[in-house]
């Protein structure tokens, strides 16, 4: 998975270019999707540095094995990203977890 099919995940499930950024609460790591989105006049980032931030995202998601995790939430869930409500997607990394959250 590359930031642009990350994109494109977004946009097809929700219609907008969603900003994504991992948080690591309580021992846990989770892909959170943000409500602000590319498409919105106050959004913090150009179109490159947008697609440049979800291909790190994307790197990070394929080192823990978790990108066909995160496309089946998106693909089944019925939250959608909504002024100050992300949509948590807890990743289970397995036995690895120990490793990434130090």
């Amino acid at each position: 998975m590359t930031g642009l099919d990350l994109r494109q995940l977004l946009l097809d499930k929700w219609g907008k270019s969603y900003d994504i950024q991992l948080r690591r609460t309580r021992g846990k790591i989770f892909v959170q999707v943000m409500w602000k989105y590319l498409e919105q006049a106050s959004f913090p980032m150009g179109e490159a540095d947008y697609i440049e931030h979800l291909d790190a995202i994307a790197t990070y998601l394929h080192a823990w094995g978790s990108t066909e995790q995160v496309r089946e939430y998106i693909a089944t869930t019925r939250d959608r990203p909504r002024l100050g409500k992300a949509v948590s997607i807890p990743l289970d990394l397995g036995e690895r977890a120990s490793e990434w959250l130090l």
